[in-house]
């Protein structure tokens, strides 16, 4: 810990609205190279530590000046000598402004200076994403081309920090241009293409969003999913800016959207500055020889793993240009921590989602969300814990009693089991015993190994999947199906961009990239405009139909609290066949609380099925009047119902 001077004649001056600096110069692009975070605010729980980087800058004393309540507690030299660690105390006293770091050289005359705002922060109450909301992930480079002028921008010149401050951003040289053509290229879509079509999506039925990350990610190759990131406090440009980000965010806002950022604490992109030059050499996972990580989460629950397992699951990178961050720096984590709480202020966001949550050091992720979730108690956040095993899965969320007393403090897990139930059984025209329906009733009869039932979120594809679509063998029906269980099955459905209109995947490539297709009426010069319903019809096929049997579930699930909040009761569905009793492929369930109920009934079997209504006497005894959700037509549910193969039934009574 560095000695911290501060004169009492500083300190007079402080008290009386801070001394006169403007004989001190300017720090230059060397002598500060960056600050992080950006700036902060008054009134948070999340204590500030400052990252800067400079060169030989732990030769210098640091102090903050520019009003009361706000100083330096503590410098911290890092092992690189142009790195320090400046904490700072920003007390109840400290009011918003533009505020002055000073250095001074300890065995020197040099001092230099360096602006850095605090901000008063908004009080508002927050409200995150719940079972209520229906979240669309969006891949921004493959949504819609808002701003052409973005995509050949690989000027190096540094614009203001889009948080306000005077200090330049360096922007690096891009690499990657737009290419359309190539699936693995970036194509040109940006914040302003998203901001153009809220309408479509608040109209859809739309009321969260996710989108895939927009941080900078300056690889020269694959560089559009987001997913390597190369400076943590900037949108890529070819996006947009930290700026227009937060606009995104409030136009968002004004249609009843809320917004998820999609963060990654695991890994960065080999392409990021602090890959030549980190504070401690421990910032990252460094191995002798290239070590992929295994992939084998169960090393932290098994009794039996073997410490090398464990290590490799949690130190090997997870591809060769995405290197593994070492939490376990007590540094690296303060630095992830206090890196999503800027964005939830900065930008006003409603909610996180984590990427490849399980191969980062698990105890550093807890306190990571437990840092997080004291700062914004009423922020939900949802783990990517890619796991299609029920307990295995369920030992990631938030309470869930562990035998080693792990807690992961991670509100909401992501639903990978119910995922592969529904689109196995979907598949499934011939079934027996097990297969069809029978996996999705299967998962759901597992819930009892959740903590919390509400707060997973249930998907039939994401990003990482092939299209939903090309699975199903591009058949409406079954594209029906999956969207009618999304809309009514307990959790918090997620929808990927284009699926309620049964997007296909690009033919001729089978690569990641030609899966996520460009969103038809993106980009000028498009010959299919599917944002409108004009352009649906005009190109024909089932696009204007699944689009809108989508619409009509999404709308009516907005309103319907028994679907957010209510309890399930489901019945399992059998046949005889010979001397064999087998699934017959249909699935029914209530969902139901003391004042409303819908009963939903699917038929994935090739053939037409009665409701086998006289079944479910122990919650409905005799007929029912209910009102079909889908036509509006009011029916009658009883035994002589009957429903078309590869159809779905929703009636609310």
């Amino acid at each position: 810990m560095k000695k911290l001077l501060i004169p009492l004649t500083v300190a007079l001056l402080a008290a009386c609205g801070g001394p006169d600096l403007s004989e001190i110069p300017a720090a230059t692009a060397d002598e500060v190279v960056r600050v992080e975070p950006l700036s902060w605010w008054t009134g948070m729980e999340t204590p500030l530590q400052l990252m800067i980087q400079g060169k030989d800058i732990t030769s210098y004393d640091v102090r903050i000046e520019g009003g009361r309540g706000v100083r330096v507690t503590k410098i911290t030299d890092a092992e690189n000598p142009d790195f320090i660690f400046v904490d700072v105390r920003i007390g109840e006293l400290a009011k918003p402004g533009v505020y002055t770091l000073v250095f001074k050289e300890e065995n020197g005359p040099k001092t230099f200076r360096y602006p850095y705002i605090i901000r008063g922060r908004d009080k508002v109450s927050k409200k995150s994403f719940t079972t209520g909301d229906l979240i669309y992930l969006i891949m921004p480079d493959r949504f819609a081309n808002g701003d052409p002028t973005n995509d050949e921008s690989y000027s190096t010149t540094a614009p203001a920090y889009d948080d306000g401050s005077a200090v330049a951003w360096r922007i690096p040289e891009l690499l990657e241009k737009c290419d359309r053509e190539a699936p693995l290229a970036r194509h040109g879509g940006d914040l302003q293409g998203i901001i153009d079509h809220l309408d479509y999506l608040e109209d859809l039925g739309v009321t969260a969003i996710w989108s895939t990350p927009m941080l900078l990610d300056n690889q020269d190759f694959e560089s559009y999913h987001g997913y390597a990131c190369e400076d943590y406090y900037h949108i890529d440009p070819r996006f947009g800016d930290n700026a227009l980000y937060r606009t995104f965010v409030e136009k968002a806002h004004e249609k009843g959207i809320k917004v998820i950022m999609d963060i990654v604490t695991n890994h960065c992109g080999t392409g990021h500055w602090w890959m030549t030059e980190a504070p401690f050499h421990d910032w990252y996972h460094h191995h002798d020889d290239y070590m992929q990580m295994n992939a084998q989460f169960s090393v932290y629950m098994d009794p039996h793993a073997s410490k090398t397992d464990r290590e490799r699951q949690e130190s090997g990178w997870f591809v060769p240009m995405m290197p593994d961050m070492n939490l376990d720096n007590p540094y690296t984590l303060r630095y992830f921590q206090q890196w999503a709480v800027w964005w939830v202020e900065y930008a006003g966001l409603d909610g996180l989602r984590v990427d490849t949550y399980p191969y980062n050091e698990p105890e550093p992720m807890s306190r990571w969300c437990a840092a997080v979730r004291k700062e914004y108690p009423w922020i939900n956040i949802v783990g990517e814990c890619w796991d299609t095993s029920i307990p295995q899965l369920a030992y990631w969320q938030d309470d869930n009693p562990n035998k080693d007393g792990f807690d992961s403090n991670l509100p909401a897990i992501m639903d990978f089991p119910l995922r592969d139930a529904m689109i196995a059984a979907l598949c499934e025209d011939q079934v027996w015993w097990n297969e069809g329906m029978t996996r999705v009733y299967n998962v759901i009869a597992q819930d009892f190994a959740y903590e919390d039932i509400d707060n997973m979120l249930i998907f039939f594809a994401n990003h990482d999947h092939p299209r939903t679509a090309d699975i199903l063998r591009a058949d409406p029906a079954r594209m029906k199906l999956a969207i009618g269980l999304l809309a009514t099955l307990r959790g918090i459905p997620q929808l990927y961009y284009g699926d309620e209109m049964g997007f296909l995947e690009r033919p001729g490539f089978g690569n990641d990239g030609s899966k996520r297709i460009d969103f038809p009426g993106g980009w000028e010069g498009d010959q299919k405009d599917l944002f409108t319903a004009e352009g649906r019809a005009e190109a024909g096929g089932s696009f204007a139909e699944l689009h809108d049997f989508t619409k009509t579930l999404l709308r009516w699930r907005k309103g319907k609290d028994v679907i957010h909040h209510g309890k399930t009761l489901h019945f399992l569905s059998r046949e005889n066949v010979g001397r064999h009793n087998i699934t017959d492929n249909t699935y029914g369930y209530f969902r139901y609380d003391d004042s409303d109920t819908v009963y939903v009934f699917v038929n994935n079997s090739l053939d037409e099925k009665p409701l086998p209504w006289h079944r479910y006497a122990e919650f409905r005894p005799g007929e029912a009047r209910a009102r079909d959700v889908i036509t509006g037509e009011e029916i009658t549910l009883s035994d002589s119902v009957r429903l078309a193969p590869k159809s779905i039934l929703v009636a609310e009574f």
